[in-house]
C-alpha cells in the first residue's frame, strides 16, 4: 500500500505527463498486485517515455538540414553565383611521406580536371560532363586515355561545386535523415543520399556549423562494392561560399588516406571548356 501511495505521489509532480496519462497509470497501479521492483520499472519507464518523446519531436527534419547546409556554405546566391573553382595545394600519399603538387579545376554544370605532378611528371584525371579521361604517366602510361564508366563516377562527384545536398530533387537524388552518428568524436547528423546512378552518400554535418565534415561513399566499381571515405576540414570562405581546404580520402578502414591540404583558392577565374576534353591530338 505505501509503494503505492509513494509511486502515485510522485507521479503527481512529473510536469510533462498528462493528466489523462496519469489517471491511465494510476488505475492499473490500483488493480494490480505490484512487486517493488515492478514499481521501479513502471517509474522508470513513465520518466523516461516523455524524455524519449521530446527529443524526437526537436530532432531537425530533412528541410531543416539541408537548409542549414546551404546557407552555412555562404546561401543559394552565393553558392549560383560561383561558377568555377580552381583549387591549389599539395597531395600527400604514403603517410605523408611523398608531397605533389595539386590543382583542381571545376567549372558548372559539371566538370572538372585534377593534376598532380611529381618529379616532372604530371597525373591527369578530367571529365567534360560527357566523358572521362586520364594521363597515368606513374605508371608508365603517358598518352590520354579514357575511362570506364565506373571509373567516371568519382570524377563526376568531384566535379560538384556544392556538394550532394544542394538541388538533389533537381539531380532526382533521394535523401533519407537517418539521426546521429559519433564521427570522431563528434555527433554528427547522418544524411543518407542515393543518386540517379545508384551510387550511395551518407553524408555527416557538424552539429553546430551544418557543413560536411564526412562523407562516406558506396558504389558498385568493376563488379565489387567498394566504399570511400572522404574528411572535410579546414573550411574558408571563396567568393562567399566555404570551401574544406582539408580533404582526406581513402578507402574506408584503410590507415593510408590520400590527403589535400589547399593552400589557394579562386572563385570565377575563366577556364575554357578545352581544358577539360579529351586531348585532339591525342591517339584515339
Amino acid at each position: 500500500m505505501n509503494e503505492r501511495f509513494s509511486f502515485i505521489s510522485l507521479l503527481y509532480q512529473l510536469p510533462s505527463i498528462s493528466v489523462r496519462f496519469q489517471r491511465f497509470v494510476i488505475h492499473i497501479v490500483n488493480q494490480s498486485h505490484m512487486h517493488p521492483r515492478f514499481v521501479i520499472l513502471v517509474i522508470s519507464a513513465v520518466l523516461i517515455a516523455p524524455v524519449g518523446f521530446a527529443q524526437d519531436k526537436n530532432a531537425p527534419t530533412l528541410d531543416e538540414l539541408v537548409s542549414k547546409n546551404i546557407e552555412a556554405k555562404g546561401g543559394a546566391d552565393a553558392l549560383r553565383a560561383l561558377q568555377s573553382l580552381t583549387l591549389t595545394g599539395k597531395m600527400l600519399v604514403q603517410q605523408g611521406q611523398i608531397q605533389l603538387t595539386y590543382v583542381q579545376t571545376k567549372k558548372r554544370p559539371g566538370e572538372v580536371r585534377t593534376e598532380a605532378t611529381l618529379q616532372g611528371m604530371t597525373q591527369v584525371e578530367a571529365y567534360d560532363g560527357k566523358e572521362g579521361w586520364k594521363i597515368s604517366p606513374f605508371q608508365g602510361r603517358k598518352e590520354p586515355e579514357r575511362m570506364s564508366a565506373d571509373d567516371v563516377k568519382s570524377l563526376m562527384e568531384d566535379a560538384e561545386i556544392d556538394g550532394p545536398l544542394v538541388d538533389w530533387k533537381a539531380r532526382q537524388s533521394t535523401v533519407d535523415y537517418l539521426g546521429t552518428e559519433d564521427v570522431d568524436g563528434t555527433l554528427a547528423h547522418k544524411l543518407k543520399v542515393i543518386r540517379k546512378n545508384g551510387d550511395v552518400n551518407f553524408v555527416y554535418l557538424d552539429p553546430d556549423h551544418f557543413l560536411e565534415i564526412r562523407i562516406l561513399t558506396q558504389r558498385i566499381k568493376h563488379g565489387a562494392q567498394v566504399e570511400v571515405e572522404t574528411d572535410l576540414g579546414d573550411y574558408e570562405k571563396i567568393n562567399g561560399v566555404f570551401i574544406p581546404f582539408s580533404i582526406e580520402t581513402g578507402r574506408k578502414g584503410d590507415p593510408d588516406k590520400q590527403k589535400v591540404v589547399i593552400d589557394k583558392a579562386e572563385g570565377n577565374v575563366p577556364v575554357d571548356d578545352a581544358t577539360f576534353r579529351f586531348p585532339t591530338t591525342a591517339s584515339k
